[in-house]
Formats: structure tokens, sequence, C-alpha cells
């Protein structure tokens, strides 16, 4: 413990190359690690990260879900453990908080006073607080890590990619218009200079299918998803359409893959999970 001239105690400072050193050894208990990122907001990047998590629960895996979008954390009300918070062990190694179908989450909203609470911190606090996070967990060991990144390309983005031991593949979510063509690039040449494996591209909220009649209707947009898939030389790994019963979940506070599994969403949600393990575990 070190000492101010005063005799005040102060908390040793870590350099940041030892917190990600211990990071990756806390991390190296799951065989599979996959970030899910955009290079923007307002996609359902997070609705896919959580549902790609319960997904796998419910094929078998033994899963945890990091919400590192520092500033917009839902991962707690997707899962519908928004009530919960983290503890600490005997040792001071913060516990993740159990979900449904044995999910292990970890996200700041769980250590905040109030969910409510905004986290004003500029991007170098960000950068550490994750860095931190990440080697203080008791992670265990599982099968899958699932990453919800935050939005974009950088620092946050960056310290996580450089945090994570031996990272599977990156999936990148989009929706169905032109505008986010630029964005998907930026975050192919993301994972292309981090050396990230790309596994593929999500289109979210592609298409409504009428429950009464089966009339598609592409609402927000023809969809670009074959498109920029084949542009940027992966492969399209699920359209997911608007289901109206996903806001009434989220209202709700219960997850929609287990509220509404024979939901029109679900269904697709399921075929991306299967897409995603015959990606991974046959590699």
């Amino acid at each position: 413990m070190l000492m101010s001239s005063s005799g005040e105690k102060r908390v040793p400072f870590t350099p940041v190359f030892k917190l990600i050193n211990d990071a990756k050894k806390r991390l190296e208990g799951y065989k599979y690690k996959i970030i899910v990122l955009s290079g923007k907001g307002g996609v359902g990047k997070t609705f896919i990260s959580s549902s790609i998590a319960l997904g796998l629960a419910i094929r078998g895996r033994k899963v945890a879900i990091l919400d590192a979008d520092v500033h917009g954390s839902s991962i707690p009300l997707m899962l519908g453990i928004q009530g919960a918070r983290h503890y600490a062990d005997e040792n001071g190694d913060i516990l993740p908080v159990e979900g449904p179908l044995g999910v292990k989450a970890v996200a700041i909203n769980l250590m905040l006073d109030s969910p409510d609470l905004p986290v004003v911190w500029r991007g170098p606090l960000v950068s550490r607080a994750i860095t931190e996070l990440l080697s203080k967990v008791a992670w265990g060991s599982g099968d899958y890590l699932v990453i919800d990144m935050p939005p974009g390309t950088g620092d946050a983005a960056i310290t996580l990619v450089q945090s994570l031991p031996s990272i599977t593949g990156a999936i990148i979510v989009t929706a169905p218009n032109m505008l986010t063509e630029t964005i998907v690039a930026k975050a192919v040449n993301f994972t292309a200079k981090n050396n990230v494996r790309l596994l593929g591209i999500v289109e979210n909220m592609s298409y409504f299918k009428c429950p009464v009649c089966g009339t598609v209707f592409n609402l927000l947009g023809k969809s670009t998803g074959e498109y920029l898939a084949s542009k940027y030389g992966t492969v399209l790994l699920g359209m997911i359409p608007l289901d109206p019963l996903i806001n009434e979940a989220v209202d709700k506070g219960v997850p929609y893959l287990l509220a509404y599994p024979h939901g029109e969403a679900a269904k697709a949600i399921m075929e991306l999970v299967d897409k995603i393990i015959k990606n991974t575990e046959a590699n």
C-alpha cells in the first residue's frame, strides 16, 4: 500500500499492460470468444448479442456475456436481470450475475447504485475501466464468451480486442439500407487491422412478415445484407425480421427468445446460432 506525504493510504497504480495480461489469463477458460460489433448505434447490436448468448445456451453450451457498451449498457434489460447487482468473493474478485439458462453476465450497469445513472467518463477512462473489469472478474470457464462491443471503432473497442485472448471471430450487425454501407466498411476494416476473423454479417430489422396474410414488407428499406457480404468477402449469417413481440418482451423485462420461442425473429435467431456453432466448432 502506498502512502502520501500526509500519511494517507493510496491504492497502487496498476500498469495497463499488466491489466491486459491479467484479463487474458482470466478469459482463457472459454473456448470461443465472439465479439459483436457495429460501426454505429441504433441497429440492435445488443439485442443480437443477448439473443446469440441465449441461443447458444438453448443449444446446451455454457455461455458468458460481457456488456462492454459502457455508456449504453442494456444487456441486463435484454436478459431480464436489471435488478441484480455484482458482488465480490472473499478474494475481492467480481462475480458475474447468473441470468436465464445459466448465462453469466457482466455489465457496468450492474455495479451502479441505480441503472439510470449516466457513466460520464472520457475515452481513456472508459478504456481503463473496461480493462480493469476484465482483469478482476471471476469468469470461470465455459464454451462461449459473447462480447457486446461499444458502438464504433474507437479507444474502447481497441482496448477490448487487445485484452481478449485468441478471439474466435467477429459478427457485424447492420440494418437494411445503403446508409449503413460505409459503417459496415469501417467495422470490416477494424476487424482486418486487428487480425480478427470475420464470421459474417447479421442484418437486423431486415423485414416484417404479416402474421395474418404472410406478406413480407421491407419497412426500413430493401435488404442490403447479401450485397454487403459479397462486397466485403464474407457471408450473410442471418436476416432477423422486425417482430413487435420483441418490444413487448423488453417492456416486460423478459428475454424475447425465451418468452416467444416460436416468434418469427426467434426462428431466424436460432438459425443464426446454429450457423455460429457450425462455423466455430468445426474449425
